[in-house]
C-alpha cells in the first residue's frame, strides 16, 4: 500500500469557506456576486502604463530581493506623508508578492514550535492556517457585533498567556468592516509593550475609511506611533486601495532584524516581487491619491444604499466605517449563515459569503461585499429583501 506522503499538519488544515463556496458560485449563470473582496474598478491606466513603459525598456530581470530602490523609497515617502511613519527604506522595507506573503514572512520567521499568536475573529481566513503552517498555536479573541467589532484589551487580556509572542490584527477588518479609533490603538499598543509582544498590523485597506461626514478621511496607522517603533511589523499592499490585485504586490516594513529574517525567506522562496508590478506600484504611491478618493467615495455611496435596504428589510447591518464588506446578522431568519447563503444563492441568484468561513463566532452573519457595480448592487438588494421577505412570512405563517 502506498504509504501518505501529506505532512499532517498540512493535511488537517480545511480549506478556505470562501473557495469553498464559491466552487458552488462557479456552477452557476445569472449569478450577482457580493462575495469575493475584490475592487471592480480596473487599476488606474497611468499606473497600469507605468508597468507597460517598464516592458517596452526592458526591465524585466531580478530586482534586489528587497524590491527596487525606487519603491523602497515611494513607499517610505507614502508612510511618512499619510501617517507621519519613519521607516528607513534601506534597512526597513521588505516588498513582497501581496500582502499574503507579508504576512505569511513575518509569521515564519518569528514563530517557533510552541509559540502563540493572537488574532482576533471574525477575520481573514488565512490567518489561523497561517500560524499553524509555521508550527505555532492560532489563539482567537472573539470580537463583537454590541462592541461594532472592534477588538478590545479586556478580550486581548484573557487570552494572553507567558507563550504569547504576537498579536495578528487586521483594521479596517475584513470582513466586518470594523475599525479602531486612535485611542483604541494606543490602548491595543500599551498592551503589546506590556505583554512585549510583536504586533502584526495588516493595514491592506487602511485608504478604505469613511469618516462621518465633515470629518478628516486621513487614514489612521499603528505605524503613527512612535512607541511601537521596535514591536511593529507593518503588513500592506497595492491590490484593495489601488485596485491592483492581479500586480500581486504588497510590503512589509518593521525592525531591521525581523525585515531582515523575513527576507531569507523571501529569498528563498520567491527571490524578488514582480519587476513590472512594482514599477506600477511606485506610480500607485507618488500619484494615485486621486484615484483612490474617487474608488473610496463610491464605495460609500454603494455602502449607505445597501446597509439601508438590508435594515428595512429586517436584516441588522451595522454602518461599517472602512473596508468593502458589510457583516450582516441573519439569526432572525432561524437559518445558518451557510444555509442563507446557499438558499439566496439557489433562488434569488445572489452570492454572498457563510459568517462560518471567518471564524466560528462568524456564524449568524454573512458577508456582503460591495465591491462591484452600484447597477447590480440594486438589483441584488431588490432579491435580498425578497428573499428575506419569504422567510419572514414562512415564519410568521
Amino acid at each position: 500500500m502506498r504509504r501518505t506522503f501529506i505532512a499532517p499538519h498540512v493535511a488537517e488544515l480545511p480549506k478556505s469557506g470562501i473557495r469553498a463556496f464559491f466552487d458552488i458560485v462557479a456552477q452557476r449563470k445569472d449569478v450577482i456576486s457580493l462575495g469575493v473582496g475584490e475592487p471592480d474598478f480596473d487599476t488606474p491606466w497611468h499606473v497600469s502604463r507605468a508597468a507597460v513603459t517598464a516592458l517596452e525598456n526592458g526591465q524585466t530581470h531580478y530586482t534586489s530581493n528587497l524590491g527596487t530602490p525606487e519603491l523602497r523609497q515611494a513607499i517610505a515617502a507614502y508612510l511618512k506623508r499619510r501617517f507621519n511613519a519613519p521607516f528607513d527604506w534601506r534597512r526597513q522595507i521588505l516588498v513582497t508578492v501581496g500582502v499574503s506573503e507579508a504576512i505569511d514572512l513575518a509569521i515564519r520567521a518569528i514563530t517557533t514550535p510552541g509559540d502563540e499568536i493572537l488574532y482576533h475573529e471574525p477575520c481573514f481566513v488565512s490567518y489561523a492556517a497561517t500560524i499553524r503552517l509555521a508550527h505555532g498555536t492560532p489563539v482567537a479573541v472573539e470580537t463583537r457585533m454590541e462592541d461594532a467589532f472592534r477588538l478590545t484589551v479586556a478580550d486581548l487580556e484573557r487570552k494572553v498567556t507567558p507563550r504569547t509572542k504576537a498579536l495578528l490584527l487586521n483594521f479596517p477588518c475584513n470582513p466586518t468592516g470594523a475599525t479602531l479609533s486612535r485611542a483604541d490603538m494606543k490602548a491595543i499598543a500599551k498592551f503589546v509593550l506590556k505583554h512585549d509582544l510583536l504586533l502584526l498590523a495588516d493595514e491592506v485597506y487602511s485608504e478604505l475609511i469613511y469618516p462621518p461626514k465633515g470629518a478628516s478621511a486621513k487614514p489612521t496607522s499603528f505605524a503613527s506611533l512612535p512607541e511601537l517603533k521596535d514591536n511593529l511589523v507593518l503588513l500592506n499592499g497595492f491590490s484593495k486601495s489601488w485596485a491592483m490585485t492581479g500586480y500581486r504586490l504588497g510590503y512589509a516594513c518593521g525592525p531591521h532584524d525581523v525585515v531582515d529574517a523575513m527576507m531569507k525567506i523571501h529569498q528563498y522562496g520567491i527571490m524578488s516581487a514582480p519587476t513590472l508590478s512594482q514599477a506600477a506600484g511606485v506610480e500607485a504611491m507618488e500619484h494615485g491619491d486621486e484615484d483612490v478618493a474617487r474608488m473610496r467615495a463610491e464605495y460609500r455611496r454603494r455602502r449607505d444604499f445597501l446597509v439601508g435596504v438590508l435594515n428595512a428589510a429586517g436584516l441588522k447591518t451595522l454602518l461599517p466605517a472602512g473596508a468593502f464588506y458589510l457583516f450582516t446578522d441573519i439569526r432572525s431568519t432561524g437559518l445558518t449563515s451557510q444555509e442563507f447563503a446557499v438558499r439566496l444563492l439557489e433562488e434569488k441568484s445572489v452570492a454572498c459569503v457563510p459568517g462560518s468561513a471567518f471564524g466560528a463566532c462568524g456564524e449568524g452573519f454573512v458577508r456582503f461585499s460591495y465591491a462591484t457595480s452600484y447597477e447590480k448592487i440594486q438589483e441584488a438588494a431588490a432579491r435580498i429583501a425578497a428573499f428575506a421577505g419569504g422567510l419572514k412570512k414562512k415564519r410568521e405563517a
